[in-house]
């Protein structure tokens, strides 16, 4: 029996604590792309405290979920959110860097969601690459980042991580591996599909 108010207090207190979450409109899209692509194995870039991975895991009953954090408070908030679900038998927390992690991984994985150091997704995309499946999706969050990625934005404080994901914009879009679709909705969404 899912814990309806138990989800809803891991969700309140994430936004309480201002802990980046999956917004809600991101969500709703990648619900329809897991209805559709009825997913096997997701591999997920960016637990925080593990509500997305929490959501993915209800909107498929079957999917198992790897997930990995850099942050150890992080990583044991979600390891407890998991487990107040009853999810833990299905969601796997892996606490280290991803760029370490990923080269470690087996591959086979149907979906990867990439939601971490926006100055890492192309590192991130390539390591995935190796580890999806042909025809499996890459789908990166907060690709538009504010708004500044398309914009001629050029302030210090945020320069770094726009330049990251302009790159990681243009690999998917003019690499022919990829079938990328940029969506404007939440912060972006990129959904890439390996051809």
């Amino acid at each position: 029996m899912f814990k309806q108010e138990e989800f809803n207090k891991i969700k309140q207190k994430a936004l309480e604590n201002h802990i980046p979450i999956i917004m809600d409109d991101t969500l709703e899209k990648i619900k329809e792309i897991i209805d559709k692509e009825n997913p096997k194995r997701i591999l997920e870039i960016g637990t925080a405290v593990g509500y997305s991975a929490i959501c993915f895991a209800i909107c498929s009953k079957e999917a198992i979920i790897d997930t990995i954090e850099l942050d150890e408070n992080r990583a044991n908030e979600a390891i407890e959110n998991i487990k107040t679900l009853e999810l833990n038998d299905r969601i796997n927390v892996m606490l280290g860097d991803a760029v370490n992690i990923l080269p470690n991984l087996k591959s086979g994985y149907d979906i990867i969601f990439i939601d971490a150091a926006k100055s890492k997704y192309s590192i991130f995309l390539d390591e995935g690459i190796k580890l999806v499946k042909k025809g499996g999706l890459i789908l990166a969050d907060n690709v538009l980042y504010k708004g500044y990625v398309m914009s001629d934005y050029n302030k210090h404080k945020q320069r770094t991580a726009v330049r990251h994901l302009r790159e990681y914009i243009k690999e998917v879009t003019e690499n022919p591996m990829f079938e990328t679709e940029i969506l404007e909705i939440g912060d972006g969404l990129a959904i890439s599909k390996i051809n």
